[in-house]
């Protein structure tokens, strides 16, 4: 039997992945913020631009190098 109504769509757009895929998304963001961020150090040659930029890549390599270290333990479950 055909089914006439289809399914409604999910509620959240990522309730269908996998906490790997979540981790591994997440770390592709926080690439593309790294390497926005060096590409700011590099336009905006002033100490005090500098120095905000700085810190907020100080903060998003952490951010990754945790994602990285969660990511390594849900792989090494499988």
């Amino acid at each position: 039997m055909l089914k006439i109504v289809p399914d409604p769509p999910h509620p959240n757009p990522y309730a269908a992945h996998t906490l790997e895929d979540l981790l591994v998304q997440i770390s592709e963001y926080l690439v593309c913020a790294l390497t926005v961020s060096q590409q700011t150090v590099l336009l905006h040659t002033k100490p005090p631009a500098q120095v905000l930029t700085l810190a907020a890549m100080h903060e998003i390599d952490n951010a990754r190098t945790l994602v990285e270290l969660a990511l390594s333990r849900v792989q090494s479950r499988h």
